[in-house]
């Protein structure tokens, strides 16, 4: 009989936190002044907490023997500005503050930083309808501070945290929705992914406000982006402001890049490349040829001049041209600007 009924309320316990989606995605939630009541209680102890200087209702708690205590999840966040979507069906969190998003998965120790995955060592929690994640959730993946003082637990994100720039062509964008990725300096796992929302502010070199939907690849841009970036190839960081350092935008520019198979120049001193490789764009040609003029800009991949001389065969390089093209083969076009790798050491 006793077997029985601690199956029975083991039973009813997990359902009752199976359907705790509604109670806890509610904004406005019953503040909790005394302890929490965590799985397995009696090896646990009670852990305040401050956000940005101020104390919570909420409390923390701290298990026998681990590594960090477990932060309630909701009004840590929101109390650091973020916003958050609760998902029923995958039991997960979606939390989203300007150009940083990320997702937090019930009973899983993998959690989604700008659509990367890391682990903190332990998972999310939920108890009494609420989800409670790691002290270090704040620091290793929201990148803010966290100050741990026996019982007490301080954590701050600072809005007016520090910046970087970060100077270079765009080579590849990806859009979803109001969210882009944008990479410059390089292709494939090179260069640098910029992350932006619609929180990032766009413009033109003399403060033309523009729109994400005025760039395209081959623009040269100069973006404001968070000191950190995660361990992905390429890293990708949040980009607070991009502003495209050319004096004019390319409607429709595509581009390939490859190897310079052939170099000519004609009597009139007219030059033309070769190019052959892979096309960045679906209607670009994977091999092209490629007329210069003195209109075309030669630059490296942080969109700094270089000497025309470095077009030489079996140079490296990323040529954005179009979207005219000759219908012969390979197709021609007029490139208004090319990319020449390094050389390597």
């Amino acid at each position: 009989m006793k077997t029985t009924m601690k199956k029975t309320l083991a039973v009813l316990s997990l359902s009752a936190m199976m359907t705790t989606g509604a109670a806890y995605a509610a904004t406005n939630e019953t503040a909790q002044t005394t302890s929490i009541m965590p799985v397995n209680a009696t090896a646990s102890s009670s852990v305040s907490v401050q956000v940005n200087g101020g104390a919570i209702a909420e409390h923390g708690y701290l298990k026998t023997a681990a590594d960090e205590p477990m932060l309630p999840l909701r009004a840590v966040t929101e109390g650091l500005g973020f916003t958050l979507t609760w998902n029923q069906e995958t039991m997960s969190v979606d939390l989203n503050k300007g150009n940083v998003f990320t997702t937090v998965k019930t009973g899983e120790d993998r959690y989604t930083i700008n659509k990367m995955l890391t682990t903190l060592g332990a998972a999310p929690e939920l108890v009494d309808s609420k989800l409670y994640v790691p002290a270090s959730f704040v620091s290793k993946v929201l990148h803010g501070s966290v100050t741990t003082e026996g019982t007490k637990v301080s954590v701050a994100m600072k809005d007016d945290q520090k910046k970087v720039q970060a100077t270079g062509v765009i080579t590849s964008i990806r859009i979803s929705g109001d969210n882009a990725a944008i990479q410059i300096q390089g292709i494939n796992t090179e260069g640098i992914v910029l992350n932006v929302s619609k929180e990032t502010e766009y413009q033109m070199l003399d403060g033309t406000k523009l729109s994400l939907s005025d760039l395209h690849i081959g623009l040269t841009v100069s973006a404001e982006h968070a000191m950190f970036a995660t361990l992905s190839l390429p890293p990708q960081t949040p980009a607070s402001k991009l502003t495209v350092l050319d004096t004019a935008k390319h409607a429709g520019t595509i581009g390939t890049s490859g190897t310079v198979e052939e170099v000519r120049t004609d009597d009139k001193g007219n030059t033309s490349i070769r190019v052959k490789g892979a096309g960045l764009t679906e209607t670009a040609p994977s091999e092209v040829v490629l007329q210069l003029s003195s209109d075309t800009t030669i630059v490296d991949k942080n969109g700094d001049k270089v000497d025309k001389a470095a077009l030489v065969k079996g140079a490296n390089v990323i040529g954005f041209y179009g979207p005219a093209l000759t219908k012969s083969l390979p197709p021609i076009g007029n490139a208004w600007k090319v990319i020449v790798a390094a050389k390597e050491e």
